[in-house]
């Protein structure tokens, strides 16, 4: 489980993230969405601990910024970030031994086979397409068993293929009880993996909604965001923890005829 409390990070006079308050459980899927300036990327870093800010965060527990709390994050970031003169399975057992994982070698070649790169196993870094890149990352990610992944745009650059083994991947690791959190741009890629969304804009949380109840009222995600975004924050019934998700209720077209004749 994650817990943020109280984050607050400001470059000079300006926050980028503003009294977040966040809790996503485990065996969850939770969807971080904002317009562009809206301070997810900030908010990524905070959770990664390459940024410092105000508040709290911790992993089970465990603070971010230990060594306990960095071992439990698997971090799937929208640029891979590789070592040109490695070879595909020398980066798998580069984090074998910076985990010092056992008997990882089974897990490894059945990452490598689920995304097609057996074949490719012994290319470098260097060899490796947009795509095969991103699949390495995955894998990099995946191969310590992290309680908490975090993944950043994870389907840019993946083949359809992959985009739907990918799915069924953190499908899986949600029934074993991890926590996810995606932050993307491309809604529809996400639309039916998904269980809770965060919607910020201006640095801060400014509501928080689960999939059952937009389909209970017949709100695609994609109307739930341009509506809030589009909306005065003043207007948005809000809630900052993902717990409380059953609390926002959604307003129905009445509500929202209401207030543009105010308008």
């Amino acid at each position: 489980m994650l817990e943020i409390k109280n984050l607050n990070k400001r470059y000079s006079k300006v926050y980028a993230n503003k009294n977040i308050n966040v809790t996503i459980p485990d065996n969850s899927v939770t969807l971080l969405v904002g317009p562009n300036g809206a301070g997810k990327s900030t908010l990524i870093k905070s959770i990664m601990g390459l940024l410092s800010y105000d508040g709290e965060i911790t992993i089970d527990g465990y603070s971010n910024k230990s060594v306990e709390g960095r071992n439990l994050i698997g971090y799937i970031p929208e640029l891979p970030h590789l070592y040109e003169i490695l070879t595909v399975d020398e980066h798998l057992e580069f984090i074998a031994r910076v985990y010092k994982l056992e008997n990882w070698r089974e897990r490894a070649d059945a990452l490598l086979r689920r995304l097609d790169m057996y074949e490719n196993k012994d290319k470098m870094g260097s060899e490796l397409s947009k795509g095969m890149q991103q699949k390495l990352n995955i894998m990099v990610a995946l191969l310590p068993k992290p309680k908490f992944v975090l993944l950043d745009e994870p389907m840019i650059g993946l083949d359809p293929r992959a985009i739907v083994e990918l799915k069924h991947m953190i499908a899986e690791l949600k029934a074993e009880g991890t926590s996810l959190l995606i932050s993307t741009h491309i809604l529809d890629t996400v639309d039916e993996i998904w269980d809770k969304v965060l919607i910020m804009t201006e640095g801060s949380i400014v509501a928080v909604a689960d999939k059952k109840q937009l389909d209970e009222n017949n709100e695609t995600l994609e109307e739930l965001f341009f509506r809030v975004t589009d909306l005065d924050h003043t207007d948005i019934k809000v809630t900052t923890n993902v717990e409380d998700y059953q609390n926002l209720e959604v307003e129905n077209n009445s509500e929202s005829s209401e207030n543009e004749d105010k308008n």
